[in-house]
């Protein structure tokens, strides 16, 4: 069976395909993302069909809004094209996952810049919640649970309680697909959202905070 997985969500971004135990991955540039995608697509898809992928497994955020909406609807666009199903993982939960099992609560933590946390909570590997966090908030969750980023910024204000991974490549993203795939755990390919847990400007200056 073959997958298509991408994240285009971190600083770099990832395509690749697994396929009968065989992995061709591309690297994109944290900056350009639109422009490179869709040409690495094609690459690591050489000799395959979208029609024959297993399932194709996207990370919708949070991140970058370009990154995140740019990878989401190359998935999208992709799943429909083939009649391919889909997984769509957040970013927040790939981190989590990198410590493997946890006992309590594991808390997830990314920058969201203005002095704010994109932070995840998860139970036993479920999510129990995802949203932006002030950092007396962020401090106090690191304090009470085991934390984990893979943002070497974050650990650095937060504190030596917080564990550094590496960011999810594309073996931790297969994981993933395949468990929730077996699970029958598809995404709503016409539903699925970006996760950006934040509004945009554009969205604060008409609703206002």
């Amino acid at each position: 069976m073959a997958y298509l997985l991408m994240n285009t969500c971190g600083l770099e971004g990832v395509v690749a395909l697994a396929a009968d135990g065989v992995m061709r991955v591309e690297v994109l540039p944290g900056r350009g993302t639109s422009e490179h995608l869709m040409p690495a697509v094609r690459r690591v898809l050489e000799g395959f069909k979208v029609g024959e992928l297993a399932g194709v497994g996207v990370v919708v955020g949070p991140g970058s809004f370009t990154g995140v909406r740019v990878g989401l609807s190359a998935a999208k666009g992709l799943c429909e094209a083939g009649a391919v199903g889909m997984v769509a993982m957040s970013r927040l939960a790939l981190v989590a996952a990198a410590l493997g099992e946890a006992e309590g609560d594991v808390v997830a933590l990314l920058d969201g810049g203005r002095g704010e946390f994109y932070c995840g909570v998860y139970r036993g590997g479920e999510r129990v919640w995802e949203r932006l966090i002030l950092r007396e908030e962020a401090d106090r969750l690191v304090a009470e649970g085991v934390a984990v980023t893979c943002e070497a910024r974050v650990a650095e204000v937060l504190g030596e309680r917080v564990r550094l991974v590496r960011e999810a490549g594309a073996e931790e993203m297969l994981a993933m697909v395949v468990a929730r795939g077996k699970a029958g755990d598809w995404s709503d390919v016409a539903a699925v959202d970006a996760n950006y847990l934040r509004r945009t400007d554009a969205e604060i200056l008409v609703h206002g905070r």
